[in-house]
């Protein structure tokens, strides 16, 4: 980190939370920024221009860098290691890769073209060379395969075989976040041999998702449609137990791959919540009220599916098999497909990936 200067990876303008800092108006605080322990935002939107009422989807970004050594520490390289980054960002990452392995061991892939022409310039500007291309980072990187580690710093819901296809066996590593829209909060570690990946969760990282494709997102508002239409139930699940809880949210999160959640608290201090869940097409959202004290919770839920329905069963699918942590979870990943098991690859949980009944 010393030896790679993080101010030669970041634009004049930064975005960190709600605080947009410029370089020519606050040099100090930018620089205070630059050194502080955050993820900076450098793109929302795609790039494109953005008005001051739109939604501002975050679309690249200078990681936290306690995160990105959490995922060093994963990927475990070793010197003689080649590496293949799917996700260049501002080259950051890949800089630090080169200054361990050196430059001519990484290559990093960008799919925004903008961003791998800024990426390329940033590590050469800090004296370093790996070979950053635009391209479709769910495709790897065939030429210059194989590749000792794989990592990425987008999250993907599934983990695409090429990457498999291109690691080499049988001490190959890949590292990427992983989950679906509901629980994208995982590092997937795996170990690539005789032509399959396989490994275990750790971790709870926020990295944005893969581009390709990426599910809408917005303001609640955005997603919220026909509430006088809404079916009114009540439930004996605590939302709050199910918001609360990540090893309940990742298993839940197995049933639900294509909604995503988002708890809203009071904010009168009654310590009252609602519970969203928000489908990725748009066409259904489902509402569970928390109120202290009560056993029984109001819940509203509109459209051709019902997801309080299906995240309630899968919650309670969970409980069945005993409220495993998350930690007894892992994944396997073929040319077939992937499959999420627990405690062994054997101990397949199809009871929550593709449950019985699931309305589509």
């Amino acid at each position: 980190m010393s030896s790679v200067r993080r101010e030669l990876f970041l634009p004049d303008e930064i975005e960190v939370g709600d605080e947009l800092v410029s370089r020519a108006t606050a040099p100090a605080r930018w620089l205070e920024v630059a050194y502080s322990d955050v993820s900076v935002t450098t793109q929302v939107n795609d790039g494109r221009p953005t008005g001051p009422d739109e939604y501002r989807l975050p679309t690249s970004s200078s990681s936290q860098p306690s995160v990105m050594l959490e995922m060093l520490s994963l990927l475990d390289v070793r010197a003689t290691d080649r590496v293949l980054e799917l996700g260049s960002g501002t080259g950051l990452n890949a800089a630090w890769l080169a200054h361990c392995v050196g430059s001519h061991r990484v290559v990093s892939v960008e799919i925004d073209p903008v961003i791998a022409e800024q990426a390329a310039k940033n590590t050469l500007a800090a004296g370093l060379s790996p070979l950053i291309v635009q391209g479709d980072g769910e495709q790897g990187r065939p030429t210059g395969a194989p590749y000792q580690r794989v990592i990425a710093t987008y999250a993907v819901a599934s983990i695409p075989y090429a990457w498999v296809e291109q690691t080499a066996a049988p001490h190959g590593r890949i590292v990427a976040p992983w989950g679906g829209s509901f629980f994208p909060y995982s590092y997937a570690v795996l170990d690539v041999r005789n032509g399959h990946a396989e490994g275990r969760f750790t971790g709870y990282p926020a990295f944005m998702r893969s581009r390709n494709p990426r599910p809408a997102r917005g303001f609640l508002d955005d997603f919220l449609h026909h509430r006088e239409a809404a079916d009114s139930t009540t439930t004996g699940i605590s939302p709050l137990r199910i918001a609360q809880d990540p090893d309940a949210l990742f298993y839940v999160g197995l049933a639900l791959p294509d909604a995503w959640h988002l708890p809203v608290p009071a904010d009168d201090g009654s310590g009252e919540m609602t519970l969203w869940i928000l489908a990725d097409d748009q066409t259904s959202w489902a509402s569970a009220d928390y109120t202290p004290g009560r056993r029984e919770y109001a819940v509203a839920q509109y459209g051709p599916r019902r997801l309080w329905d299906e995240a309630e069963a899968a919650y309670r699918t969970w409980d069945t098999l005993g409220r495993p942590s998350r930690d007894r979870a892992g994944l396997s990943v073929t040319a077939h497909g992937q499959w999420v098991w627990l405690d062994t690859p054997e101990n397949g949980l199809s009871a929550l990936t593709d449950p019985p009944g699931r309305r589509r």
